[in-house]
């Protein structure tokens, strides 16, 4: 399937403009800023707030929607990414920190004091590798590795749920924009990027 980057900006402005109970638009903050700064600055094209901006928003409220699900399970969103990518690696669910540390995206620093904080609450434990002395690996526990199947469980409900407010069609369409879009930022390619 092709996919029109420069759509993207419709179809999030559609899914913005959720309607009220009696038909009429919702407000849409980033509208409202977007008019201020042209009133302010009409010298700039702020066209890429009405992408950037709702993208920012709908980051923002989707984080704390997923939260309130690690929360209930005592867990705070970093503690969820490192048991969820223990429990992917499979049996006998495991991985060296630094692997941990890139399947999460963040710094090993980081990494150290999550680990720490699960290896506290017994939900995962150290050990050196297997044929490298010097090399540690993190695993989950029993309880680990129950805990974050319930939660796990749970946060796909959420994930559904959230989705739910998309058409399928709405919601495959918008997939391939954000992994298009996402292929070329990380990779630095594609238009406008001057090459």
């Amino acid at each position: 399937m092709e996919v029109n980057i420069a759509s993207v900006e419709g179809i999030l402005a559609v899914v913005a403009e959720t309607s009220t109970p009696a038909g009429l638009p919702a407000p849409d903050r980033i509208a409202s800023v977007q008019a201020a700064w042209r009133r302010e600055r009409p010298d700039l094209d702020v066209a890429p707030q009405a992408v950037i901006g709702r993208l920012h928003r709908l980051a923002a409220l989707l984080t704390e929607e997923l939260c309130v699900v690690y929360r209930r399970h005592g867990l705070g969103e970093g503690d969820f990414d490192v048991l969820a990518a223990l429990r992917r690696a499979g049996d006998p669910f495991e991985r060296a920190p630094g692997e941990l540390a890139a399947h999460t995206m963040v710094t090993t620093g980081a990494m150290t004091k999550r680990i720490d904080r699960l290896e506290r609450a017994g939900l995962v434990t150290r050990r050196r590798a297997t044929g490298d002395g010097r090399g540690r690996v993190v695993a989950l526990t029993p309880a680990g590795r129950e805990l974050i199947d319930r939660a796990f469980t749970e946060h796909m409900r959420n994930e559904h749920r959230l989705m739910s407010a998309l058409s399928r069609d709405e919601a495959s369409a918008l997939e391939a924009l954000l992994t298009a879009w996402l292929a070329r930022v990380e990779h630095g390619g594609g238009p406008g990027d001057g090459a």
